[in-house]
Formats: C-alpha cells, structure tokens, sequence
C-alpha cells in the first residue's frame, strides 16, 4: 500500500503542480508566454538529458545479464510499441474514421508513456535492479516514433506543415534525446564488464532522482492539460484505454512468458514487461497531431482518460505482479 500510494502520489502531484501553473499563466497571474513551451522543455530536458542518464548508468553499472535471453527484452518493447499503434489503426479503420481521426488514435496507439510513468512505477515496484532493465525495454522506442510514427500519422494528413525536417534520417540519428539515452546504455554497459564496483552512494542517488526526474515530466505535461473537449471523445479514449491496459500487454507479457522470462530472477523481466506495456498514452502523441493538423481534442482526450485510467492500473499491476 505504501508504494501504491508513493506512485500514484508522485504522479498526481506532478501533474496538478504543472496544471496549476498553467491556470496561474492563463490568469496572468504568473507573467509567461502562455504555451509555457520554454519550462516545459527545459523540465523535460533536466529530465530526460541529465537525471535519467545518471540514473540509467548506475543502474546498468550494477546489474547481472546473467541470462542471454534478456537481450530480447529490446525486441518485446518493440513488439509492444509497434502493436499498440497496428491496433489503434485497425480500430481506426472499424469506426470508420475519417483520417484526421484515424491518424490521431493512430499516434495515441503507438505512443506510451514508458520513460516517467512506466520507469517510475517499475522502481517504486521493483527496485533499481529491475530499473536497469527499463532502458533496454524502451532501446527502440524513440526510433520508432520518429523513423516510422510521424511520417504515418503525417500521411493521414493533407498538411504538409513539417514535411521538410521529419522524415529526415539525419535529424533522428542527431536528435539529442536519442543521442544521450544511447549513450547512457552504452556506458552503463561497458561500466558493468568492466568489473570496476559501483560507488555506494549510487543506490541513494538513484532514489532521488528517478522520483524527481518522473515529477519533472510530469509537471511539464500538466502544464498543458487540456480538459474542454474530452466528454466529445470518451468512445475513442477507452478504445485507447483497452488497447494500451489489456490487449498490449496481454501479448507482450504472454511473449516475455514463452521466452522464459518467468523464471529469471523471481520473475523481474516478466514484471517489468507487465508493468511498461502497460503504461498510458504518452505526451508525445500530442505532437504529430499538433503539427499535421489532425484531430488534437481526440489526441488529448486519449492521453487524458488512458492517464487517469493509472488510478484503477497500477492497483491491478500490483496484484498482477504478485502472482509471478
């Protein structure tokens, strides 16, 4: 109850303290530009480029790969994030959408919230051990969603706002965010055969910034919460919520089961594919319909009711992850 309650704390603290930002800046009480597009990139770049980084060496440096077959755990978070996006197609497809619909469920489909909320509910849960495994889950994750995500949810639009920069391979190889998760793995890795022992202080560390790291993203995206349209798109966003909290990880747990993982480590990498494949939309899914003039109010409404759907899942998480 204790790490239920911390989790679920940590979550509905960060986004109510960016939400109340926001009100603050629409009220002219604080005095920001009203996107308050600035703070939220700098919160997500303190986040994403400097405490996850420092979090995910240390968490690499001292785990055991003892088992080879943990080196498929980047395959199942591919498998996961490429048919939660298939899925939100088909679906797309059978409510007869029209395409700036279609595209809009498509890019909630396959865009999770793996990285704050998946990341944190794993260490709360399981602990810096099982973290370590969250970068090599997520290794393909950013890829996808550049290389092959934006440049779908892009072809259901007839916008041709952003066609120049985001098909560009280059620009993907060079993005930062891609740059330093990459490198955290690698030098985490290289630590961890290098036999050199992980300072103590590390586990401490990681205990802070894991949890402040999550909060800083979650601030950011409640900065930008949007609540006026979601009662339009209620249909869309359970069809989102049942494709994210059951089919996804249905699959992908059953995959991480027949592979073995079930009996490695009291079952961590079974649990830890449990948990993040079965994470919300993710605030990233808001971007392609932002700049390809698809539906943003259903993009909203899914990331928002697969959000609040967390209060009813990590619970249902928690009694899952018992059983293995």
């Amino acid at each position: 109850m204790q790490k239920l309650l911390y989790s679920l704390s940590i979550i509905t603290i960060g986004l109510v303290i960016g939400y109340i930002i926001q009100r603050l800046t629409l009220s002219n009480i604080i005095k920001a530009d009203k996107s308050l597009k600035k703070p939220r990139k700098a919160l997500q770049s303190i986040a994403i480029l400097i405490l996850f980084p420092i979090s995910t060496i240390g968490a690499l440096w001292d785990f055991s790969f003892s088992d080879m077959s943990l080196f498929l755990l980047p395959i199942i978070g591919m498998i996961a994030i490429l048919l939660g996006g298939f899925s939100a197609h088909f679906a797309g497809k059978l409510l007869k959408y029209e395409p700036k619909q279609a595209g809009a469920l498509f890019s909630c489909g396959g865009m999770s919230n793996i990285g704050s909320i998946g990341a944190l509910i794993v260490f709360v849960f399981l602990g810096e051990k099982a973290f370590a495994l969250v970068p090599i889950y997520k290794l393909f994750e950013q890829i996808i969603y550049y290389a092959v995500w934006f440049p779908i949810a892009k072809s259901f639009s007839t916008s041709k706002k952003g066609e120049k920069d985001q098909n560009k391979f280059l620009k993907i190889v060079k993005d930062p965010y891609i740059l330093v998760a990459t490198l955290s793995i690698v030098v985490g890795i290289i630590l961890n055969l290098t036999k050199i022992e992980r300072p103590a202080f590390y586990s401490n560390l990681n205990a802070v910034i894991i949890p402040v790291g999550s909060l800083f993203l979650l601030s950011s995206i409640g900065m930008a919460m949007k609540f006026s349209k979601v009662k339009d798109y209620i249909k869309p966003a359970l069809v989102l919520s049942f494709i994210k909290y059951l089919f996804v990880p249905f699959v992908a747990t059953l995959i991480a089961y027949l592979i073995g993982y079930g009996q490695i480590d009291n079952a961590m990498p079974l649990k830890v594919v449990l948990i993040l494949s079965s994470v919300p939309v993710g605030f990233i899914a808001l971007v392609p319909p932002s700049i390809y003039d698809l539906d943003l109010d259903l993009a909203n409404a899914g990331w928002l009711v697969s959000t609040i759907f967390l209060i009813i899942v990590i619970p249902l998480q928690m009694l899952a992850i018992s059983f293995f």
